[in-house]
């Protein structure tokens, strides 16, 4: 049943209470290292004027980027679509082909959205706590449509099973906004006129929340409240299916038991502070040093409060005074350099920025650098996995269920039986690229211990071909099928035979001396 207003006030005031403990030391960080995102406290971003260091800044703006291009590089697809445990074997490889057509698809509706710039966004807040995208239908023209979720305006609770299934963001409308949004609204029709004319905007609670009266059955209610309307109900929409929720919320690593999760800016906090302190103080002292700081005899003849300090200026003194002398600042800066580096080269790791290497040294080799990268999925394999599970499965849900409900496709519904979701980013493939190298190894050590033709017997080089393939993400259309295999060995023993020459055995990767693949 759709909550009433009592009972999403009730869960808003929890779910605000879960917010009050963490909600400073998001706001602390995001000040330091992303000050025009809006204050958890207030409206208004904070001053960047006692900001003094940009490591953490710009450390910020490379993980999002770096996750962006590891978890959903922009123009590529960084899923596929597979048949699951429930198509039987024979009919799986006509199944993946199919999917394969519908992931193209998917994909060119993702690749024209507005999902990049709108993810981005959100890898930002990652950071910090988590990111949350809202995915609404579109029109024919634009079917997707994504909006980041700023944090200080979203505050959520856990479900019955520890995971995210309340949502709650404060919003201001106008009544252009919200008409337009909100098409099937209930708003009081005398309150209609009292908005139109209004000069301010209208305070909103939306809340997404959902239904366990089914529990077999995802349905989610959102429900919108208004401020000036008494706190009443003035919309409700019901969503049913897997994918149907508009709000997904994702988390980079959390506590056991908690709502709120950490991301690795807070890692790098007390680094962060620590530089952004040890600069001001390197400031203060680099002012000091270009003005500097003057003793003078007080004998009248000289007023303190007009000297200027100016290239050419000249000061006069009374013969045998000292007149104006500068005083030497106390203590050596020059340590600041070595704390400033071990600082900055924490929070560069702690934000994984620094797997490349320096660029001003010898530069890397190609097989270092792909170590590094799969060194770097092996640290983030945790938090990976999470994001794989609340961010990249629940987006692909969400979109393939809205391009049905338009009819832009035709598909059964995405629960992990039928299809699978598998991940095919560059940091997920860093795995499929352990396992090929695993081959290779299996394949070389054979070969250098036992000879070639005892690698061609030992080895199924037609099923470690697919399977490469496979692990490489091959298009289907590029590998042939074992039906059309067996053809090109009848066709090619016909040619043989015609020719006056021996026909080759019906495996080919069987031959004595064959190269193995």
């Amino acid at each position: 049943m759709t909550p009433t207003a009592k009972q999403v006030l009730a869960a808003f005031s929890q779910a605000k209470h879960l917010r009050t403990r963490p909600e400073r030391r998001f706001d602390q960080a995001m000040r330091y290292a992303m000050p025009d995102r809006d204050s958890f406290f207030s409206a208004d971003t904070e001053d960047i004027d006692d900001v003094f260091d940009e490591t953490a800044i710009v450390a910020t703006q490379e993980f999002a980027s770096r996750l962006q291009s590891g978890i959903t590089p922009n123009f590529s697809r960084w899923v596929s679509l597979k048949a699951g445990m429930d198509i039987p074997e024979e009919d799986r490889e006509t199944v993946n082909s199919e999917l394969q057509k519908v992931t193209e698809v998917v994909f060119d509706v993702l690749n024209n959205s507005n999902f990049a710039t709108e993810s981005y966004e959100s890898y930002l807040d990652l950071s910090v706590t988590l990111g949350c995208l809202e995915i609404d239908q579109g029109t024919a023209v634009d079917p997707v449509r994504f909006t980041a979720v700023p944090m200080s305006q979203l505050w959520i609770n856990n479900g019955p099973y520890d995971r995210i299934d309340q949502f709650f963001r404060r919003r201001e409308y106008s009544w252009d906004q919200f008409s337009v949004k909100y098409k099937d609204h209930t708003f009081p029709a005398d309150d209609v006129q009292k908005f139109k004319e209004s000069e301010k905007p209208y305070d909103f609670i939306e809340a997404t929340m959902r239904d366990w009266s089914k529990p077999n059955e995802e349905i989610y209610h959102r429900v919108i409240l208004c401020k000036q309307a008494g706190d009443n109900i003035v919309y409700k929409r019901e969503y049913r299916g897997v994918g149907s929720c508009p709000m997904i919320a994702f988390r980079w690593s959390k506590e056991a038991g908690s709502v709120w999760c950490r991301g690795p800016l807070l890692n790098a906090f007390p680094a962060i502070k620590a530089c952004n302190l040890v600069v001001q103080m390197v400031l203060e002292n680099a002012q000091m040093s270009i003005a500097g700081m003057y003793n003078i005899d007080d004998d009248g003849t000289i007023n303190a409060d007009t000297i200027e300090l100016v290239p050419g200026t000249i000061i006069p003194r009374t013969p045998g005074t000292r007149g104006l002398e500068p005083v030497q600042a106390a203590g050596n800066f020059r340590v600041s350099e070595l704390i400033l580096n071990e600082m900055r080269t924490n929070i560069k790791r702690a934000m994984y920025n620094d797997m490349l290497g320096n660029p001003n040294r010898t530069p890397m080799s190609a097989t270092e650098v792909a170590e590094r990268m799969a060194d770097l999925s092996r640290q983030i394999g945790s938090a990976f996995g999470r994001l794989m599970f609340e961010m990249i499965i629940p987006t692909i849900q969400r979109v393939i269920y809205i391009m049905k409900e338009l009819g832009m496709i035709e598909l059964p519904t995405v629960n992990g039986k039928e299809i699978s979701v598998t991940a095919t980013s560059p940091l997920a493939q860093a795995q499929n690229q352990q396992d090929i190298q695993g081959v290779d190894r299996l394949v070389e050590w054979v070969a250098a211990r036992f000879g070639p033709q005892l690698a061609n017997i030992f080895i199924k080089g037609e099923d470690a071909s697919a399977y490469v393939a496979d692990k490489l993400q091959v298009p289907k259309d590029l590998v042939r099928t074992k039906e059309e295999m067996q053809a090109a060995i009848k066709q090619f023993a016909e040619m043989q035979q015609g020719g006056g020459q021996e026909a080759p055995p019906e495996d080919p990767m069987a031959a004595e001396g064959a190269p193995v693949v």
